[in-house]
């Protein structure tokens, strides 16, 4: 099967696709049964319908291709429950010659445009600057800021929020002067009591349908939310003048900061007031609302705090988190979470721009992004290009290069057919309380419910499903041929960023088999969707799990399918040999085992987790490249070819592309940058020389300018101080213990190689 091609058609892949008929047999597949489904992708085929969607009386799974019609009688009947149900009286002219969009087989994923009940309210982002940095980071922070300010619609609404030692909440409606409200940074605050101080009593104003200035076609018009909280949030339209003028005179915290002390940095409380406000300003549920968190640095006052001021103190690291040794983290955490909580009410997300050398508690703000769905950058200071650029992308316009089509205020629901049960979700959403039939004894991750909020999700959002087979063993064999399909369907009702409510449904279908067949199991397995779940439940069980060994348990995970999937002789290695459809998943194991999801040591906290949330709201092909970078070789003899993850790809005469997400590397061998010192590409008899010099960097600008966050682009010769970037990620064939070396290259490592890592699995699979 072309897995890449099905995620194409409907944007969902899944572990198996062809699943055991007993929960008895499902339990042997050692690999989870689970979905990773991308509900904002970019289909191009995918028709958008004028009206509603038909959902069944019984199940309230939604019309589908897989629905049986009766064109005489005018009835359908339900894939999932099996009940029968009328057309609305509108579809009474349809026949098998004259079919709805909805029941084309080719149209499996759809999405209707939903009736408005109120009209939905402009975009609302409120900007949140760190004033506690020098003043040359501050300078460049602002003039990233108003580049971005000036790509954004004239009516999406703007706030300004600073943080240092206070809070400034400015308001950009006095436009006599520059005026703001003050908050103590140290003092505790509910967010009834930031409203009430703001003069926002009336809470969040709820908008009337109908009437009032819309704006052009394809913006989110509808009057304007009255009322006092226009004085802080206002349609940059208005107050772009007001806003630009308290950016520029933004200075440095003033308030002194000794040599043997951080800045007092109230980070917690700031983000508390923001939060407030953006809840307090703007309609809940019709707003796509964000807060952006500008940070230069720890969290040293007030709630949320990571650290005290005395440089004495250190910032907490892995080993403290460990030991339980980091005085912080849970009081920090817990607020967090409560912050989370509220955002996720109001549905809106927080964005965090983290600039700094130093870790800025990202570790404890992670849940905040993850359940509001919100973007991380992380880098070392405002100057980066990978800082500039991601802001830039961030409110970049449909149509170009690297939109991210954010969306909105989405509930995402999955009904299963009978025999399935959901066991939970992996991935930036919110649970919700919905009782559901559907729902597994087991939960993992947000389990216990079959319905999610997504405050925002952009087209690269991924949700990672996990299912769980109820089906007895003993089923009856002549129910089993007549129900070998099984299906499942999700159903994403979101706001979409040109305004529009709409509803997205994708509905699959696989076949169950007896699970005593392997062979016929194995065909249907996806070994990179696999390896991506093993990853999000893997680092999903490191911290959720005490003392759980993430690499003792992906190695029994896959000796144990070695076991049960491969073709050997007790006790006899030689004899050991995967399947096709298996024989790649041992290398992505070896790879996900040495990645930065599951190795910590040499990484911060706030690191890790910013890895990890990258992985969490991956689709396949690009955590595929977080887990095994992707690695091209240019050279004289012919096109671009990928070559081995391997330190033997390493070549005198040939330039390597590394591919690792997070950053892209051009490495020349040693002759290519010689020739380069010498300047030979300058000379007009060598142009092939140029062009195998040119090609590289041209890639790397095309990955850079379609993914997000930008990736940092590492230029580096052979020998050179940063070819380190390239080598960590390469398999050790040829170290300083190897008798013959393999290759020109000798990584100095205690790592074992792929080879010795697949002789060990070949002796323990076969182990009687």
């Amino acid at each position: 099967m072309d897995f890449a091609a099905l995620e194409d058609i409907d944007g969902v892949r899944l572990t198996w696709n062809i699943w055991p008929n007993s929960k008895l047999e499902a339990t042997k597949c050692v690999i989870p049964f689970a979905s990773i489904y991308t509900p904002n992708k970019r289909l191009p085929t995918m028709p958008v319908l004028p009206y509603e969607p038909i959902p069944c009386k019984q199940c309230s799974a939604i019309l589908n291709p897989y629905a049986r019609v009766d064109f005489y009688s005018k009835v359908w009947i339900c894939p999932f429950c099996h009940s029968r149900n009328h057309f609305p009286a509108h579809y009474q002219g349809i026949s098998d010659t004259n079919m709805p969009a909805e029941l084309y087989p080719n149209y499996c994923t759809i999405e209707y445009t939903l009736p408005k009940t109120v009209a939905p309210h402009p975009p609302a982002y409120i900007f949140l600057i760190d004033t506690c940095v020098s003043e040359d980071e501050l300078g460049a922070c602002k003039t990233a800021i108003m580049q971005a300010i000036q790509t954004l619609p004239e009516y999406a609404y703007v706030g300004l929020v600073t943080f240092g030692t206070h809070v400034h909440v400015y308001e950009l409606g006095f436009t006599e002067c520059s005026k703001c409200f003050v908050f103590r940074g140290s003092k505790e605050y509910t967010s009834q009591q930031i409203v009430e101080q703001l003069g926002i009593r009336g809470g969040a104003p709820q908008r009337p349908g109908g009437g009032g200035p819309g704006g052009p076609a394809g913006q989110p018009g509808g009057p304007p939310p009255g009322g006092p909280q226009r004085r802080f949030l206002m349609p940059l339209g208005e107050c772009e003048f007001t806003l630009t003028t308290a950016l520029e005179e933004l200075q440095k915290d003033s308030y002194p900061v000794i040599a043997t002390h951080r800045p007092a940095r109230c980070t917690g409380t700031a983000m508390q007031v923001a939060s407030a406000l953006l809840g307090a300003s703007v309609p809940i549920g019709s707003c796509a609302g964000r807060i952006l968190l500008f940070v230069g640095g720890p969290c040293t006052e007030g709630q949320g705090k990571v650290v005290n001021r005395e440089l004495t103190e250190e910032i907490r690291s892995h080993k403290d988190l460990a030991k339980d040794g980091a005085p912080h983290y849970r009081k920090a955490k817990k607020f967090y979470d409560g912050l989370a909580g509220e955002l996720v009410a109001h549905g809106h997300a927080l964005d965090i721009f983290a600039c700094a050398l130093d870790q800025v508690g990202v570790a404890e703000m992670k849940d905040v992004v993850m359940t509001t769905g919100g973007l991380t950058v992380q880098t070392d200071t405002y100057h980066n290009v990978v800082f500039k650029d991601s802001l830039k992308r961030l409110f970049a316009r449909d149509g170009e290069d690297g939109f991210l089509g954010l969306s909105s205020n989405a509930t995402f629901e999955v009904i299963p057919s009978r025999d399935i049960k959901v066991a939970g979700l992996l991935g930036p959403a919110a649970r919700v309380d919905k009782k559901s039939p559907h729902v597994a004894d087991v939960e993992v991750g947000l389990g216990g419910t079959t319905t999610w909020k997504l405050c925002s999700l952009d087209s690269e959002t991924s949700l990672a499903l996990l299912y769980e087979i109820t089906a007895a063993a003993n089923k009856d064999a002549g129910d089993a041929q007549a129900n070998a399909q099984f299906f499942l369907q999700f159903i994403t009702r979101y706001l979409h960023w040109t305004g529009e409510l709409r509803c997205r449904v994708t509905t699959v279908t696989r076949r169950w088999i007896d699970g005593s067949q392997v062979g016929e199991v194995i065909t249907g397995f996806d070994q990179e969707t696999a390896a991506v779940l093993m990853g999000r439940l893997a680092t999903h069980k490191m911290e959720t799990e005490e003392d759980f060994d993430a690499t003792r348990w992906l190695d029994r995970a896959l000796i144990r399918l070695a076991q049960r999937f491969g073709d050997y002789r007790k006790d006899d290695p030689q004899s050991f040999n995967l399947r096709p459809e298996l024989s790649f998943y041992p290398q992505f194991m070896f790879h996900l085992r040495r990645s930065p999801f599951v190795q910590v040591f040499g990484n911060s906290p706030d690191e890790t987790a910013y890895y990890r949330m990258a992985l969490f709201r991956a689709a396949v092909p690009d955590a595929m490249v977080m887990i095994q970078p992707q690695l091209t070789a240019y050279h004289f003899n012919g096109p671009p070819e990928p070559v081995l993850l391997d330190v033997s790809s390493i070549l005198p005469e040939r330039v390597l592309l590394l591919d690792a997400y997070f950053y892209v590397v051009v490495f020349h061998g040693t002759t290519i940058a010689q020739w380069r010192k010498a300047e030979y590409h300058m000379q007009p008899e060598h142009m092939a020389f140029a062009q195998v010099l040119a090609a590289p960097q041209g890639e790397a600008k095309d990955v850079v300018r379609r993914r997000f966050p930008v990736p940092k682009i590492v230029d580096c010769d052979h020998n050179g101080s940063q070819a380190r970037f390239l080598l960590v990620k390469l398999n050790p064939s040829s170290t300083y213990t190897s008798a013959t070396p393999m290759s020109a290259e000798v990584i100095n490592t205690d790592d074992v190689s792929l080879a010795t890592f697949t002789e060990h699995l070949k002796r323990l699979a076969v182990q009687s």
